[in-house]
């Protein structure tokens, strides 16, 4: 098939209406998206990314209102997650609705839902007109476009649309917290820290995965965010004996004279590139990059985990 381009969100919805998938851009990473009531639709997700069936996915919704539509019921903590971080880079998993086949969930009775802050994917869900479930917009395992070139590069003549919007302004998945217990569970570190989510429900742990467990979110079992070439995480004051074929990116200077570097002012600022950078080294051939490491608090925590599972690849 031919894969649309378009900045227009009425032409790009158009085609979630007729049961097709559309790349949208959101303020964490570009969305691969379906109505999320169309079983059919759906499948096709899984299809053009190449998705193990048993990686769930996350609704995603244009006003708090629509989340009825999805969820059985909203406890009191989702209810207090959703009043401070919605719309925003925070995914709340809540009991699924009947309506909410099972694919998109990968088969369990819960599904993850987000409202995006970014204007352009706002008004794109609204123009939709149903919630939208939507992974990353690349092939899986890959890491996550962060551009609507990136999502071309991955899924050209495989998807229906891409809407073009601008790059992403955070650069890692949304935070995911689990609120179907009595204790909320953080699954997935994202630009929502453990520390902002405790500040509105103390009570709240982070997950601590289990082996065998079925995923309960996304980026918690299949490959994840890799490169072709090889991860090697560092500290700030590593050595090696070539620089020949590697890249580094981090916070400190990059000390050798590495093929490909980027030299971040903050970790933000490196969360935000290190996935853009990690396609950049597969288009220039690079076979090992170099990662700092750094401190686990705020999106540091995000970033390193991000990192991790890649160097897993």
């Amino acid at each position: 098939m031919q894969t649309v381009l378009t900045s227009n969100v009425n032409e790009a919805a158009e085609f979630i209406r007729r049961g097709g998938v559309v790349a949208f851009p959101t303020e964490t990473v570009y969305g691969l998206g379906a109505n999320v009531f169309d079983e059919a639709a759906v499948a096709k997700i899984f299809d053009a990314k190449k998705r193990p069936a048993d990686n769930p996915l996350i609704a995603h919704v244009a006003s708090v209102d629509q989340i009825a539509e999805l969820a059985k019921s909203i406890s009191p903590n989702a209810h207090l997650f959703i009043n401070a971080f919605f719309p925003g880079p925070l995914t709340v998993v809540l009991p699924r609705s009947e309506r909410v086949p099972l694919i998109a969930t990968a088969g369990l009775d819960t599904i993850g839902v987000r409202m995006p802050r970014y204007l352009l994917a706002n008004e794109f869900l609204s123009a939709c007109g149903v919630p939208v479930v939507a992974p990353s917009a690349n092939l899986s395992g890959r890491p996550s476009p962060t551009t609507w070139q990136a999502v071309l590069e991955d899924l050209d003549r495989r998807i229906d649309c891409i809407l073009q919007g601008d790059p992403t302004e955070i650069g890692l998945e949304s935070t995911v917290v689990d609120c179907t217990g009595d204790v909320p569970v953080l699954l997935r570190q994202g630009a929502v820290s453990l520390a902002e989510l405790q500040s509105v429900v103390p009570e709240t742990i982070e997950y601590k995965q289990v082996r065998y467990d079925s995923p309960r979110s996304p980026g918690l079992k299949h490959r994840h965010y890799s490169p072709a070439a090889t991860v090697v995480i560092t500290d700030p004051k590593f050595e090696i004996s070539d620089g020949r074929s590697s890249a580094f990116i981090g916070i400190g200077k990059a000390e050798y004279p590495f093929e490909f570097a980027r030299e971040c002012a903050s970790v933000g600022e490196y969360a935000h590139s290190v996935f853009e950078f990690f396609r950049e080294c597969d288009r220039m051939g690079i076979r090992t990059i170099y990662c700092e490491s750094v401190p686990e608090t705020g999106i540091g925590a995000a970033l390193m985990d991000r990192l991790r599972r890649a160097a897993e690849g």
